[in-house]
């Protein structure tokens, strides 16, 4: 058979727990470096960067040396689009330990999709948004209101700019642990990276996890109403979120 995508090939570079974990890892849309890809997957440095060769090889991942250091980067925003659809497939590995279960509540309590605000912390985010009436959602996206333009302005985020590039504005892109939609997209992008440049959200080298702050609490409740209990966990599809 010619012609067909070779999904085999992609499938045999995803079916390695190491290269998988290393993925997962660099959906957190940052540069990293081998060493901390290694100490997160658990393998020795050799290893790790014999499975980071593999990837680069495969066209998942780019490589961005920087003096003596490579640090690492998923190719695409297609690829991270790609994995989230996987995660959404694929069954959750058991949590053995308490470190193991901190880690999963972090993870659903906030982390980045990639470039974007995701779990407890996103969809809240992206349910308050609507509610405010400064995004309307339809089936695959949002659009944003008159008011939501005055309000992203107000962040320093210029959505009509934003609009006239290439990649979407917005979209609804269905989150893992919540089942519900979050805030993607250019926008979605954008205001991730604005929270974090205000210091509402820290972000943590080698992880997708992320905090909402003290400051960003309080902002975000002065310019949202978000409710602080909003960003906790809870309970949702019969799992803990």
């Amino acid at each position: 058979m010619t012609g067909e995508a070779d999904l085999a090939r992609i499938g045999a570079l995803l079916a390695d727990r190491t290269r998988a974990t290393i993925l997962l890892t660099l959906l957190n849309g940052g540069l990293t470096p081998a060493s901390a890809l290694a100490e997160r997957a658990e393998v020795s440095r050799s290893l790790a960067s014999a499975h980071l060769r593999k990837l680069e090889v495969g066209g998942l991942i780019r490589v961005e040396p920087r003096g003596r250091q490579r640090l690492y980067r998923l190719a695409s925003q297609s690829i991270a689009d790609a994995l989230e659809v996987l995660i959404l497939l694929a069954p959750a590995l058991p949590v053995t330990s308490l470190k193991g279960a901190n880690a999963r509540d972090d993870l659903r309590r906030g982390r980045l999709c990639y470039d974007h605000l995701a779990g407890r912390a996103g969809v809240a985010l992206a349910e308050h948004l609507v509610a405010a009436d400064l995004l309307v959602p339809h089936a695959n996206d949002y659009a944003v209101s008159p008011a939501g333009a005055r309000v992203f302005a107000e962040l320093g985020i210029d959505t009509a700019a934003l609009e006239a590039r290439p990649r979407p504005l917005t979209r609804a892109c269905m989150d893992w642990s919540e089942r519900r939609h979050h805030l993607a997209g250019s926008l979605g992008a954008a205001l991730s990276a604005e929270l974090v440049r205000r210091g509402w959200v820290e972000t943590r080298e080698a992880s997708r996890a992320v905090t909402v702050t003290l400051a960003g609490r309080v902002a975000l409740q002065e310019r949202f109403g978000i409710a602080p209990e909003s960003w906790e966990l809870r309970e949702a599809a019969g799992v803990a979120a």
